[in-house]
């Protein structure tokens, strides 16, 4: 049933274009199955088991898929049949943005990665919005060293481009000051912060921010999301949603 899901969202083979190719050697799902194994496993691509394509043939796949916008739109394709399953309208109202740092791996290199004194990580930071179901939107992985309140201006505007129904959004104090009123004044969002409750030393779930806490718990439940691995910044936003692709797949499947 998962396959079934993302077969029907996959671009036609080149063989079957009007510019012509070869045919695939390789079945797609044998394909997809490799990605979603390095993804929740968290091996190298070399180190793939000998029952899968060979690694560079899967690597080719998931390049050109997320070079070509095809995980992104499947992504979003799969959210919208959840949020519709669950009697949600398939575009969000409202949505929650955060913030993640994560350790990054000797293979990342110094241009695109910083140290965040607050979390003491070297390596890079998840920004993501989700919808108030937990459902993922958009992430952008950047340096860890760049302050939230930054970065949550081209998020929020992403956000406001790709869905434009979004009215309010949920943050914490990080995002507090400036970022508020720019939001309102340019890009018509409310952002309403959630603070920790007075004394907390804790932790303890909080309301509408605890959705995007618990994202981040399934972006890192896949191995492959626990640390970053990736030269390239674009190929960690791929990883994360794949993730999500597994666990939206998951719960359609589910549902059927």
């Amino acid at each position: 049933m998962e396959w079934e899901l993302i077969e029907a969202l996959l671009p036609p083979e080149a063989c079957a274009t009007v510019t012509g190719g070869h045919p695939e050697a390789w079945h797609r799902r044998d394909v997809v199955d490799a990605i979603r194994y390095v993804t929740d496993n968290g091996c190298k691509w070399r180190s793939l088991p000998a029952d899968f394509p060979p690694w560079k043939t899967v690597y080719g796949f998931f390049a050109r898929w997320r070079q070509a916008g095809v995980v992104a739109s499947m992504h979003r394709v799969l959210r919208e049949r959840v949020r519709v399953a669950a009697g949600r309208r398939p575009d969000p109202t409202a949505a929650a943005i955060d913030s993640q740092s994560v350790k990054a791996d000797a293979t990342v290199g110094k241009a695109s990665r910083g140290y965040d004194a607050g979390k003491r990580v070297n390596g890079r930071k998840r920004h993501i919005a989700v919808d108030t179901m937990g459902l993922l939107l958009l992430v952008m992985v950047l340096p860890a060293d760049m302050q939230d309140r930054t970065a949550a201006r081209d998020l929020l505007l992403r956000l406001r481009i790709l869905f434009g129904h979004v009215a309010v959004v949920w943050a914490d104090g990080g995002y507090a000051g400036k970022l508020t009123a720019w939001a309102d004044t340019f890009l018509d969002l409310s952002i309403r912060i959630v603070r920790k409750i007075a004394g907390q030393t804790t932790f303890i779930t909080l309301p509408r921010r605890w959705v995007v806490e618990r994202t981040f718990a399934w972006t890192t439940n896949k191995r492959r999301n626990a640390r970053d691995y990736e030269r390239q910044p674009a190929n960690s936003e791929a990883f994360i949603y794949w993730a999500s692709i597994i666990t939206l797949t998951r719960r359609l499947s589910k549902q059927a």
